[in-house]
């Protein structure tokens, strides 16, 4: 059996990040995770950051900004896994120029984990964000790195935890706000599953220079299908106040 490939996440003590970095771990991939030297101090992470440690996960001291650093952790891996903030898509330009130098990366993939940033019918500010990461994917295709795009489109865990409301911790017991009239669907997908099919593609030779879409097809629900779901899981009837496209984009705009 072929050994697997050592694994590099960046942005792996993130919101996705942390995913694919347990998911790596799991899977028996030598995985490694790329932290500024102050981080491994930093409270709120600190569990995290001891569950990596269990885990046999390797930490390297780096920062986007610091090209040296960048190209002394790639040289130690073979794949870079980016799960970088949208705040951080364009320093993605970094890890590109540093996977030039250090020449012994064979597959990188950024940070997307949404909708595929070339097919989408977003409006701003979310259109801009997917410029951005499709800004991205043509430095990588110009400068002839091998990669994997992941569209695993809406986090399950995220999502479902509010049913999408505003301003709540917790799915509605009352009344839900809908967009539109409900009947678009989503797909939306565990976090587990996204870090576990995206250690999958790593050393997948079917995804090399592919787009992997993470589409289970129990998980292609329309808005309305979810609801329904949670009533019946409470056993109560929600009521329903249905916003229209056009105030949507009003609200926006707001």
């Amino acid at each position: 059996m072929a050994q697997k490939s050592k694994v590099l996440v960046v942005g792996g003590t993130g919101y996705i990040g942390k995913f694919i970095v347990n998911a790596s771990a799991k899977a028996g991939h030598p995985t490694f995770v790329l932290v500024r030297e102050n981080s491994l101090s930093h409270p709120h992470k600190s569990n995290l950051i001891q569950s990596f440690k269990s885990s046999g996960v390797t930490f390297l001291y780096g920062d986007l900004s610091d090209h040296s650093s960048l190209v002394k952790a790639l040289k130690q891996v073979d794949v870079v896994i980016s799960a970088v903030s949208g705040a951080q898509t364009e320093d993605q330009l970094n890890i590109i120029s540093a996977i030039k130098e250090a020449g012994n990366i064979k597959r990188f993939l950024p940070s997307e984990f949404g909708l595929d940033v070339d097919r989408h019918n977003a409006v701003e500010p979310a259109a801009s964000a997917l410029a951005g990461k499709a800004k991205i994917r043509r430095a990588i295709e110009a400068e002839g790195i091998p990669h994997t795009y992941v569209v695993s489109n809406a986090f399950a865990g995220y999502f479902l935890s509010t049913l999408g409301q505003q301003g709540v911790t917790a799915p509605p017991r009352d009344k839900v706000a809908i967009l539109g009239d409900g009947n678009v669907k989503g797909v939306y997908v565990a976090e587990e599953d996204v870090g576990t099919y995206t250690v999958k593609a790593v050393d997948d030779p079917r995804a090399l220079n592919k787009i992997l879409y993470q589409r289970p097809p129990a998980n292609v629900l329309t808005f309305n299908e979810i609801v329904s779901l949670w009533e019946n899981k409470i056993g109560k009837t929600l009521e329903k106040i249905y916003i229209p496209e056009d105030q949507i984009l009003k609200n926006i705009q707001g």
